[in-house]
């Protein structure tokens, strides 16, 4: 859906990685679950545990506790780790939105707020990376989202300026970022977070599935 019509195609497409790309919203909460029982021995609402996703994962589990922080990291990833397999899934559409994206010369990237590791270790079960150019990740700059750096870095290793791109994401910090970068952004209702609460943000589209996004950049 448009809430603002396009008025031209963008150059640059930029897309976060969890809930956008990949489905991996059982896979986060899952370990956020077996993290908060392990270390918290709490069973935690989801709008607690899944409130900051979208950021780093050491910044989510200070603002979940931040006196055993290092403890609750530490427990995630190891059930995260060792659970991407049984969790992780595909979201019909995307492959098919990127192959005609790069039939119709788009630039594509990855903006994420995971380390590369982990990112590897995603699209070891959904192999998509040979459809984009540039994948940025939290090893890549001293900031991360909702600062503009990752995205910054990611148009400048694509040549392309915050005119000719866009950041798309389920997060409201994708959206916040892509504002702060000067790029378009859109988010999408297939992720983690409420279309209320993304819509609260103001990104210039909003998209319910993979296929209208090709509406961004016409052959």
């Amino acid at each position: 859906m448009f809430l603002n019509p396009p008025d031209r195609c963008y150059r640059g497409f930029f897309f976060d990685l969890d809930g956008t790309i990949i489905d991996t919203t059982e896979l986060i909460r899952q370990s956020f679950r077996h993290a908060s029982r392990e270390v918290l021995g709490e069973e935690l609402p989801d709008e607690v545990l899944m409130a900051n996703v979208g950021q780093p994962l050491d910044k989510q589990m200070e603002l979940l506790d931040r006196e055993r922080a290092q403890e609750l990291y530490d427990t995630y990833r190891v059930f995260n780790h060792a659970r991407h397999g049984e969790y992780i899934r595909e979201y019909d559409g995307i492959e098919e939105l990127l192959v005609t994206l790069r039939e119709r010369g788009a630039l594509l990237g990855i903006v994420t707020s995971k380390s590369r590791r982990v990112v590897d270790m995603a699209l070891h079960y959904i192999p998509i990376e040979h459809h984009f150019d540039v994948i940025v990740t939290t090893d890549d700059t001293d900031n991360h989202k909702p600062h503009p750096q990752p995205l910054q870095l990611a148009m400048r290793k694509l040549d392309v300026t915050p005119d000719e791109s866009i950041y798309i994401g389920d997060s409201p910090f994708d959206i916040k970022a892509g504002q702060a970068a000067g790029m378009a952004t859109a988010a999408v209702s297939w992720g983690i977070f409420p279309a209320v609460r993304l819509r609260e943000l103001e990104p210039d589209y909003f998209f319910d599935k993979p296929e209208e996004i090709l509406g961004l950049c016409l052959p």
